[in-house]
């Protein structure tokens, strides 16, 4: 023997309000949702039926009333007491994705605000039917007085809802949610929803209709944009606008997509329309086959959004095209925006990939140059991806004849490596520390052989910091001393350092048996280069017999080479500064208290 399932409406009330719903004020969404899909049922069969939707809200109650299709006595019984039955399944004979509603539960969001649904409604060639359901569960259904097809559902608010029956709630939140419906809507005899699409062809001049939709973006949106685009997906029967932002955005907000599916809203802050590089655009869209979630709050996630997708990404990029062609000032000033939103698509497009090349300067040693004035110059090309590289390095590399470009941000070193691709004429390779060590001439055998004492005497002093000392000869003369640290070298640096810190617990033990996993045998730890073309590097060699003020000279001299290179000061290398410091003061204090005397 089968039974059949016992639903407790209560529970399923309550499961919708608490974690399906985001709020009470969907059911006025819900209500307007089924109105307008009885309109749109009724005037598939009567094209010249009126269609209209008034909304009465006294602050205790409510009344939703339309000229749509109406329901028969058995309908009611059937649909409007059946938990997930929608009356918009083929029942009447129509293609399902002309309506709005979907799962068949909408009704039931009267419920979150309301104890009691009174439904009165009539079907051409039918009785009126008054039907009314109760949220613990019972319904009731008898003949009603009512002469015009359509239907009326009436709410008593509940105890605690009665904010969302207040007449000014009601109209605004009909108002967000209808301002696009199809067919018109009135709260308390005045219309507040129901229009054109803001970007419908409808006999406005090219001009009036730009101002228009400038002027809906900083009304509804709340800015300015830099430019719209017109979006079109035929495959969702999508239509709308794409706004630019004026103001630089944040990549990690993507979303704010104010998107309608058939002409109803869905969300305010929809994500994923776009691909994630076009975190700079705000969509207004409407669409007629995309499928929402089942609380109607959310697009959900197909194959045909991810075709839309793309789609809507494809537009974008031509209008990025179009405008470097047509007004390159004007894409000069969206980069200085919006530059990592077009970076991040130029990593995968080579169409990007040259506007990028021609538009964006990187910063380089010889100062700010393009991609595309780099191919064009003569000399050797390097870059680096680290930022503290290129501090450490453009002077020696401008020295040097070498173009060191600075690719330490976001998506630049993939570009630097791609650029090739779309200019031939381009050529870069990487350049660390220690290709640029190679290039510093070495001292006269003679003068290498004087220095030889000094050298020792400087391993002393920094050699328990793992530093070497080496002297080398280079431009510019300027510069007294350079710091080198390779990029292997400052990881293995770091793992040392890590393991320093661990102690002698069981944990720790675990920690440092993994970490010397990494840890690999020093192929070249980090130097002090002393620049002796510089005059006071000549002078500090000649210290190597006054150790006392060879040492704090020699820690200062260290010190100001990692400031220099905005290298990460260690617990050690803060110590060794103020150490140098004081050190210096006091030999200066008692150099001059003997003058005195």
């Amino acid at each position: 023997m089968d039974d059949t399932f016992q639903v407790d409406l209560r529970g399923v009330v309550d499961l919708l309000s608490h974690h399906l719903y985001s709020s009470p004020r969907v059911y006025l969404r819900e209500l307007l949702q089924n109105a307008v899909d009885a309109i749109t049922a009724r005037r598939a069969l009567d094209p010249d039926a009126p269609a209209e939707i008034r909304i009465d809200a006294t602050g205790g109650a409510l009344t939703v009333a339309d000229t749509g299709i109406g329901l028969a006595a058995d309908q009611v019984r059937e649909f409007l007491a059946t938990i997930g039955r929608s009356s918009k399944r083929d029942d009447f004979g129509f293609a399902r994705h002309e309506f709005l509603g979907q799962f068949g539960v909408g009704l039931l969001s009267a419920f979150l605000v309301a104890d009691e649904v009174e439904v009165t409604t009539k079907a051409a060639g039918s009785p009126p039917v008054r039907w009314v359901g109760r949220s613990e569960g019972s319904y009731s259904t008898e003949p009603a007085q009512r002469d015009e097809v359509g239907t009326t559902v009436r709410l008593v608010a509940r105890p605690g809802a009665g904010e969302w029956f207040d007449p000014r709630t009601v109209r605004d939140v009909v108002a967000l949610f209808g301002s696009m419906l199809p067919y018109p809507v009135a709260v308390n005899g005045e219309r507040v929803a129901g229009g054109g699409l803001p970007w419908e062809k409808d006999g406005r001049s090219t001009g009036r209709r730009a101002a228009d939709l400038v002027g809906y973006a900083q009304d509804v949106l709340g800015f300015t944009p830099f430019d719209f685009v017109e979006l079109e997906a035929p495959e969702a029967g999508l239509t709308g606008v794409a706004y630019i932002l004026g103001h630089t955005a944040n990549p990690a907000q993507s979303g704010g997509h104010r998107v309608y599916v058939k002409r109803m809203l869905l969300a305010e802050e929809a994500d994923r329309l776009l691909p994630d590089w076009a975190f700079f655009v705000r969509c207004v869209v409407n669409a007629e086959e995309l499928r929402p979630t089942a609380n109607r709050e959310a697009l959900y996630e197909d194959e045909l959004l991810a075709s839309v997708r793309e789609t809507l990404g494809a537009r974008l990029r031509s209008w990025l095209i179009g405008l470097s062609a047509a007004e390159p000032a004007r894409l000069r000033a969206f980069l200085d925006a919006h530059y990592l939103g077009v970076k991040a698509l130029a990593v995968h497009d080579d169409e990007m990939l040259r506007i990028i090349g021609r538009f964006w300067p990187l910063q380089t040693s010889h100062g700010p140059m393009t991609l595309a004035e780099l191919a064009e110059g003569e000399g050797t090309i390097g870059y680096t991806p680290r930022l503290d590289e290129f501090r450490q390095l453009s002077q020696i590399a401008a020295a040097q004849g070498i173009v060191l470009i600075n690719a330490g941000y976001a998506y630049d070193a993939e570009l630097v490596e791609r650029y090739a691709r779309v200019d031939p004429a381009f050529s870069a390779r990487r350049i660390g520390p220690g290709d640029l060590a190679t290039r510093l001439d070495e001292l006269e055998p003679e003068l290498a052989r004087a220095l030889v004492p000094f050298l020792a005497a400087a391993g002393q002093i920094l050699g328990p910091l793992g530093c070497e000392v080496v002297v080398r000869s280079f431009e510019p003369a300027g510069v007294a001393a350079l710091y080198l640290l390779d990029r292997a070298a400052a990881h293995q640096s770091d793992v040392r350092a890590t393991k320093g810190l661990m102690g002698q617990s069981q944990m720790d033990e675990l920690w440092s048996e993994l970490l010397s996993v990494f840890e690999k045998p020093a192929a070249g730890g980090p130097q002090l280069v002393l620049n002796f073309r510089n005059p006071l590097v000549e002078q500090i060699a000649g210290l190597a017999d006054r150790p006392k003020l060879l040492r704090p000279v020699l820690e200062g001299v260290y010190g100001h080479a990692l400031l220099l290179g905005q290298h990460p000061l260690r617990g050690a290398d803060s110590a060794l500064l103020n150490r140098s410091f004081l050190g210096l003061v006091e030999l200066a204090l008692a150099e001059g208290g003997s003058d005195e005397r």
